[in-house]
């Protein structure tokens, strides 16, 4: 039986949660302040302690820091009243788990539970092998795998969209899922796949986006050895090849109107040919699509079966862009930047103020994938502790520093007229050009045909001289 120490100094929430985990098989022991979780850790081992941020006698992250010294092999979970990106962010670098913010609902806390005690498990396993690398960096291995299967953060979005894939996962139904590019659709994907009774069996994954029509019926069914011009070998296709398991649909909006009769028989038949082949292959095969499109509008303008999307549409999920999941931004850039210091031998040790500030304000049109590209490139070129401003893409810089000059002209009162109208009209035009050619002044004047001293005029006339 697994033991955990919950320590809060509100009594009734120690009562309340011993007497839940309790009932989940848990071995519980409560204490009201940190000197009396301290005396139960010397005298017990514990699997987990759930620690209350905020304590008469220390707060939670002195616990944590005195926890992790001394019983390292025990692993650690902060709860508070109150959400800060920044403290969940040096937290979970100081190596807690997780960081989680009240109200508690009971299946949450669980879940996180059950997780941390098996990452904690894995890694004390792992203590014994002969390896250079730290136990953070093993962590931080885990914390990726997590978030490779399942783009994980601690937004309000990103809670409800664990939600969503813990419900369907466990079931056979189809499921359609939408989102911008970049926003991990093919990560949930997987997710779904493992934490679903299918998961010791294969996940397909296959790209719809490029495929030709010529191509299509051997990419999805196979083919025999000289069933057409240039079939050398036997070829097995993507729906034998998931038999048993997952066939990952991506960018499927992007199939012929052909494609998608071939599909749809197959989906409602369950059965494939080989090309050239007489002999029927019986399939037991869950299907999850993905597209960026509108699959609805697609159907209104006769580009996509509505037979065929009511096949796929038995569970939907809509992945949020990365611009609505602010509290997640600076919990994925730190996971990304623990696997690239492993990836490129770095030890960069976290992101400027600047960083933060410009990761926080840039939109993100390339999402989640995009953010990994970038903390991936600013760690090669980084050789000190942290991520400087110059490590990054001058598209992301430069957006941060437009949007506080678009904040400042919005900020200055102005009289009604048209002279002010001009002027404010003037204004859009040099910050558009300037955002064009990434704040090059030069250019800039060249393109506004104005000269660089003009240019400077304008700018200081306002106090945007940047």
């Amino acid at each position: 039986m697994r033991k955990i120490l919950i320590v809060d100094d509100e009594v009734n929430i120690g009562v309340l949660l011993s007497k839940f985990l309790t009932r989940n098989s848990f071995s519980v022991s409560t204490a009201t302040s940190g000197v009396t979780a301290m005396d139960y850790l010397a005298k017990e081992a514990y699997d987990l302690v759930l620690c209350d941020y905020r304590l008469e006698d220390t707060d939670g992250r002195e616990m944590l820091i005195k926890i992790k010294e001394s019983y390292p092999s025990t692993g650690v979970i902060i709860i508070t009243g109150y959400s800060d990106i920044k403290l969940a962010v040096e937290l979970i670098k100081l190596g807690a788990y997780d960081y989680i913010t009240k109200p508690l609902y009971p299946d949450e806390i669980l879940n996180t539970i059950n997780k941390a005690i098996e990452t904690q498990i894995a890694l004390n396993t792992n203590q014994s092998e002969t390896s250079s690398e730290t136990t953070k960096q093993k962590a931080a291995k885990q914390a990726y795998k997590q978030v490779d299967n399942f783009v994980a953060g601690q937004s309000p979005a990103s809670k409800e969209l664990l939600k969503q894939i813990q419900l369907v996962a466990p079931t056979s139904y189809s499921v359609i899922l939408t989102g911008e590019s970049g926003t991990g659709k093919e990560s949930v994907a997987k997710a779904i796949h493992l934490n679903s009774p299918r998961k010791d069996r294969p996940f397909v994954a296959m790209d719809c986006g490029s495929l030709t029509k010529e191509l299509a019926g051997s990419e999805f069914f196979g083919h025999e050895k000289g069933s057409f011009t240039g079939a050398l070998y036997t070829k097995i296709g993507h729906f034998e090849m998931a038999n048993g398991g997952t066939l990952f649909l991506d960018e499927v909006g992007n199939l012929s109107y052909d494609i998608q009769a071939a599909l749809l028989r197959t989906v409602q038949e369950r059965k494939i040919k080989r090309i050239g082949s007489t002999k029927e292959i019986d399939l037991d095969v869950r299907i999850i699509v993905a597209t960026n499109e509108n699959l609805s509008n697609a159907i209104q303008k006769g580009k996509f079966r509505e037979d065929l999307y009511h096949r796929f549409n038995e569970f939907s999920i809509g992945l949020p862009p990365l611009s609505q999941r602010g509290d997640d931004i600076m919990v994925f850039a730190y996971t990304f930047l623990d696997v690239a210091n492993q990836e490129l031998s770095r030890n960069v040790q976290g992101f400027s103020e600047e960083v933060v500030d410009c990761f926080l304000t840039y939109n993100w049109p390339g999402n989640v994938r995009e953010l990994k590209n970038v903390v991936r490139r600013a760690t090669l070129l980084t050789e000190n502790q942290e991520i400087q401003l110059k490590a990054l893409p001058l598209e992301i810089s430069t957006y941060a520093k437009a949007s506080a000059i678009e904040s400042s002209i919005s900020r200055i009162e102005k009289p009604r007229d048209l002279k002010n109208a001009a002027l404010e009209a003037e204004y859009d035009a040099i910050l558009k050009v300037l955002r064009e050619v990434n704040f090059n002044k030069t250019k800039a004047a060249k393109i506004l045909n104005i000269d660089r001293k003009t240019l400077y005029n304008k700018m200081r006339a306002i106090n945007l001289d940047t």
